[in-house]
């Protein structure tokens, strides 16, 4: 046996969920392009789940199972009150999530019908968590979600209390779109090996947060964000740029492993992230963005991926910068749900090995001895 360090380009299992091939990304073989310019988010969470787009009466059934299921358990509500007020947004949710399974009487109830019904519920619920908590760590009361209403536009109420600007619904609705999927990563990875053992949903949805919480994966958003706050303005941008490659660190945002040619993800948020920017009157961001995006690209060939202009897209709808990645998870649970219910149906417990590296032939020493 030969070990493959992070498993690159080793085919884990099969799926017909989502795929990148030649650098072209598909949700259940739909361009991410088409549905980026077309699909709502609610459309793309059936697709996954169903593996077809939704007619009409589909599509206002959906709607009315994630507004009817959005409410969270108060005890859970209660739960978040009691963290300490700079806990992490990641574990905050995290915990909040597995909380969820002490109250559904479902939870361990593993038919396929039940397993459904509770990917709803974690769809619908995942908004409602991280807005309630963003609120009670700011000293204010949760909003209660809205009726009838879109998930991108319920968030958004949720999180401010007001009902956002058409504009802000469609980028956030067009960034969860982008986030959905995207294939066997390592979030999505970490929630079927969790199933494969038969394990809740829950526990797999809890298990693809941790992974999610990770820099290298959900975190990198943030980093970006956090660059450019550090840079400041764009006549700073050359000058900080140039010493992280001479230095030769890393540029969050930049290159993908499984992207040779670019993200096909990143020129929808990077247009979004311009629009944005004239509207709100401050191009700062977008402007800071492009340069850096110069620079990088034309002296390294690395090109940005879907963190790259997540990061000004959100700060340009006046989300706090720790709560890009709970976004990220409130998205990709429509994927990691569809992999989790695709992993029951053919289920095989995921169980590697690894190649040993370590000592042979040791013999054990008496304590006395040692």
């Amino acid at each position: 046996m030969t070990a493959t360090k992070g498993l690159e380009g080793i085919v884990a299992t099969t799926s017909s969920i989502s795929s990148i091939i030649d650098g072209v990304l598909t949700y259940r073989g739909i361009d991410i392009d088409d549905l980026a310019e077309h699909a709502s988010f609610e459309e793309v969470v059936y697709l996954l789940w169903y593996g077809k787009l939704p007619n009409k009466s589909e599509l206002e059934q959906l709607h009315a199972d994630l507004s009817a299921s959005a409410p969270v358990a108060d005890s859970v509500i209660q739960q978040l009150k009691l963290y300490p007020k700079n806990t992490n947004s990641m574990a905050a949710l995290r915990s909040a999530v597995s909380a969820l399974a002490l109250y559904d009487e479902e939870a361990n109830d593993m038919s396929p019908a039940a397993n459904l019904r509770k990917a709803i519920r974690l769809q619908a619920q995942l908004p409602t968590i991280v807005a309630a908590f963003a609120r009670i760590r700011e000293g204010k009361e949760p909003i209660a979600p809205k009726a009838g209403v879109s998930v991108s536009y319920n968030f958004l109420y949720m999180l401010t209390g007001n009902d956002p600007e058409p504009i802000a619904v469609e980028a956030l609705d067009k960034a969860l779109v982008l986030h959905a999927d995207h294939e066997l990563n390592a979030s999505t990875f970490a929630a079927r090996v969790t199933v494969a053992t038969l394990s809740d949903i829950y526990s797999g949805v809890t298990s693809a947060i941790g992974a999610l919480k990770g820099p290298l994966h959900g975190g990198a958003n943030e980093a970006v964000m956090a660059m450019l706050e550090e840079i400041g303005t764009s006549s700073d941008v050359e000058a900080y740029i140039n010493n992280k490659l001479a230095n030769k660190e890393k540029i969050m945002g930049f290159g993908h492993r499984v992207y040779k040619n670019g993200d096909p993800r990143a020129k929808h948020l990077q247009k979004m992230s311009r629009e944005l920017g004239k509207i709100t009157n401050n191009m700062n961001w977008y402007d800071m963005s492009i340069k850096i995006e110069e620079l990088v690209t034309g002296q390294k060939g690395l090109k940005p991926n879907v963190d790259f202009y997540s990061a000004s897209v959100y700060t340009s709808l006046e989300i706090p910068r720790d709560l890009f990645t709970p976004i990220f998870a409130i998205s990709r649970v429509s994927g990691w749900t569809a992999h989790i219910l695709e992993q029951y149906e053919n289920n095989r417990l995921i169980r590697p090995r690894a190649e040993y590296t370590g000592p042979v032939n040791q013999k054990y020493v008496p304590i006395e001895s040692r």
